[in-house]
């Protein structure tokens, strides 16, 4: 089946305009056709990811590997080259399940331009998809482009009351970075002797020693601004906090579980993949810059009085470890230099379960208490039972406590530092300080007592179910873990060869 992939990308944005008229025709029927389609996509990733961790296809090759010729001139040359690989399936697998989640949250979130909203999320879909597979530079770069067009109307249209002031600086950061992105990649290719835009034939070529060590430098540091943008990395994030108390929960979901990786996955597939020698000369200041942001979202997370905004912090935070753990195995040697890449993809997808789970459950607070100011959400174990219960759960994923697989993630990422540099061994206390201040809005939410006369207004078991759709994952891989770990070691390992 090797056109499972293109199934993946295609069959999302084919669903688009069907869903739209579905939904204008009929919310209800739009609404199930809409989960239907999504757990269909959902079902072929997860044949994709089991088929990856069946068979680990060797370091720099692919499994389902599609290519067809694009364009093709006499200096240019543009190939439809897709594939999949340890590094990719477990965001796709996690960006079809969050899929399917934002749907279903949004039967009672989202209350007006439906029909719009529904046809937008599979072309998010379809796109991110592309992104996610995609082996040719410009294929991925559409891709990346094409993700911008559905966030921006997302914030834009059903965002909270500063929702074009957060959309539009949402589309100047991110659009400002993909081009320098896009200029890095150009000035990349025209360099090369043997012109490519195709990643395994420009790795081909990376261990011939056929490209010039040179020619990395200004690409990467090209691809760190776009990338950097997307994670984000402090003093990239300004966009971030607004963009997610502006939009609507379940699109803050689809935003820090799946658009944000996109920017890890990039620097792992293009920054590492591309420029490794370039990386490894600089993976020290990569490494300081990760560490920079994971303090830096901890710190400003503390003093944020809205709920939302604290959780936008929180992403910040452990999207630092994702650069952190990537960039410290370039610093070690040996088999301990692979946990730092492994840990980044185990942080990757256990970010996007814990943190799309606290998002998807603001818009939840919110919808039942009118408000997401901590200091006014007093006695939700009694006024909102369930709800309390989910925040507890959903914030010690967050904080890495163990069984949750978050604390294996960030072990890993830790150690890895600590094995390039000792003096990384402070990053010990980001986790302390997340588990602080998620321990201190517990206390002051959960375990408060309630003002005056309060009513019991809770969400319905259906809602409570699919909440442990986004944690019960989490507790299965941290004994599991092999599921990601394993199919993520031969990238590791290959990415590592790379910068030798």
């Amino acid at each position: 089946m090797s056109f499972v992939l293109s199934l993946l990308i295609f069959l999302p944005l084919v669903a688009s305009p069907l869903v739209y008229l579905a939904t204008r025709a009929n919310r209800r029927l739009g609404i199930y056709l809409s989960l239907g389609i999504g757990t269909a996509v959902f079902l072929i990733a997860s044949y994709v990811s089991w088929a990856v961790w069946s068979n680990p296809p060797a370091g720099g090759t692919y499994l389902f590997q599609e290519q067809y010729t694009w364009l093709n001139f006499q200096y240019l040359g543009l190939n439809y080259l897709v594939g999949a690989d340890g590094l990719s399936t477990p965001l796709i697998f996690v960006s079809a399940l969050l899929t399917v989640l934002a749907i279903f949250g949004s039967r009672k979130l989202i209350d007006h331009h439906e029909p719009q909203y529904y046809a937008l999320i599979f072309l998010f879909e379809g796109a991110i998809m592309g992104v996610f597979s995609s082996l040719n530079l410009i294929l991925f770069y559409v891709f990346w482009e094409v993700v911008l067009i559905p966030m921006f109307f997302f914030i834009g249209v059903w965002g909270g009351p500063r929702r074009k002031y957060a959309a539009l600086k949402f589309i100047i950061f991110t659009y400002s970075g993909s081009t320098i992105m896009l200029l890095g990649f150009l000035y990349f290719y025209l360099g090369m002797p043997y012109p490519s835009f195709d990643i395994p034939t420009i790795q081909a070529a990376l261990q011939a020693h056929q490209i010039p060590i040179g020619l990395e430098f200004l690409p990467l540091l090209a691809s760190f601004i776009g990338f950097a943008v997307k994670l984000p990395l402090v003093p990239f994030h300004t966009w971030l906090p607004d963009a997610h108390v502006e939009a609507p929960s379940p699109i803050s979901v689809l935003l820090a579980g799946v658009l944000l990786k996109m920017g890890g996955y990039g620097f792992l597939r293009i920054s590492i993949g591309l420029f490794p020698s370039a990386s490894a000369q600089y993976a020290w200041a990569f490494i300081a810059l990760g560490l920079f942001s994971m303090f830096y979202g901890a710190i400003a997370a503390v003093l944020q009085k809205d709920l939302k905004k604290m959780i936008a912090f929180t992403s910040i935070n452990h999207m630092g470890f994702v650069l952190f753990g990537a960039y410290a195995s370039l610093a070690i040697s040996g088999s301990a230099s692979y946990v730092g890449i492994q840990g980044a993809v185990l942080q990757m997808f256990t970010h996007a379960l814990a943190i799309g789970s606290l998002f998807m459950l603001s818009g939840y607070i919110q919808h039942q208490a009118g408000t997401r100011e901590i200091a006014s959400l007093k006695g939700l174990s009694l006024t909102m039972p369930r709800t309390a219960t989910i925040l507890v759960l959903g914030s010690a994923a967050a904080m890495g406590l163990p069984p949750f697989a978050s604390f294996l993630a960030e072990f890993m990422v830790i150690v890895s530092g600590i094995s390039a540099y000792a003096i990384t061994g402070i990053a010990i206390l980001v986790p302390v300080i997340t588990a602080g201040y998620f321990l201190w809005t517990i206390k002051r939410t959960v375990l408060s007592q309630p003002e005056g006369q309060f009513d019991i207004h809770d969400m319905d078991w259906s809602d409570v179910a699919s909440f442990a759709v986004y944690l019960v994952p989490l507790v299965i891989l941290i004994v599991f873990s092999y599921l990601i770990l394993s199919p993520a070691l031969p990238v590791a390992q290959f990415l590592r060869g790379l910068a030798t």
